[in-house]
């Protein structure tokens, strides 16, 4: 295969792969407008960590097994049963996860809990920081919440490396931690490398050590999405 034609097919890859994500709210409210009527998905598990996982077939909502890991999934053909909360789009709560025929591997015991879960109207009401460099501590200090896009890097120090208009690399922000929902939606998003990022903002990086390294202040991770 050429390397224009495998660039063509990656590139429709990402087209709908993104299409996909952004439809993924309206998909959502319209669902939780309606009276909920889908109940049964079966497909190919392509994303799951905790109690998060994706199917093919189910575009649009993220599957919640209370109670149990369902990275042992990943990339097996799932049939689940459940229903859409819909007080919690895009949450598609499972009853029963079936492997086979016959082959149930869960059975829900507990009910749906927020937990590190982020509502989709509170994502979108996380303001972007306006980040333009190491020196202005007042674009990211006091702010509690932001969000900023850029691209992970991981290492001893997980960071998320940020971009000027030209491409070029300008600030960093050190990751201390990235909950169970924001490290399954990077599974998800897995055929891109820039995401928008919704952070708890934390303390400051010396501004010493700023300037030598473009590490501007720490935060956690709690969503991660293409808008």
């Amino acid at each position: 295969m050429s390397f224009t034609k495998k660039s063509g097919i990656l590139f429709l890859s990402l087209v709908l792969l993104a299409g996909s994500m952004a439809c993924q709210k309206k998909a959502a409210e319209a669902q939780a407008a309606a009276t909920p009527t889908v109940n049964e998905f079966e497909g190919t598990v392509l994303a799951a960590l905790g109690r998060y996982m994706y199917l093919s077939t189910a575009q649009g909502f993220d599957i919640v097994l209370p109670g149990f890991d369902a990275a042992s999934l990943k990339g097996k053909t799932a049939k689940v049963k459940g229903k859409l909360l819909t007080d919690h789009p895009p949450v598609f709560l499972a009853d029963t996860v079936e492997t086979g025929p016959g082959a149930v591997v869960y059975t829900r015991s507990q009910e749906f809990q927020a937990e590190d879960f982020v509502e989709m109207k509170s994502r979108e009401a996380v303001p972007a920081l306006a980040i333009t460099g190491v020196g202005k501590p007042e674009e990211w200090e006091g702010k509690g919440q932001g969000k900023v896009y850029g691209r992970l890097v991981r290492g001893d120090n997980n960071t998320i490396v940020l971009f000027d208009d030209k491409g070029k690399e300008m600030a960093k922000v050190v990751v201390d931690n990235i909950s169970t929902y924001a490290s399954y939606y990077l599974q998800k998003l897995r055929l891109f490398d820039k995401f928008w990022f919704s952070l708890n903002v934390k303390d400051s990086v010396d501004r010493k050590d700023r300037a030598r390294t473009k590490e501007i202040f720490h935060a956690d991770v709690i969503g991660v999405g293409l808008f």
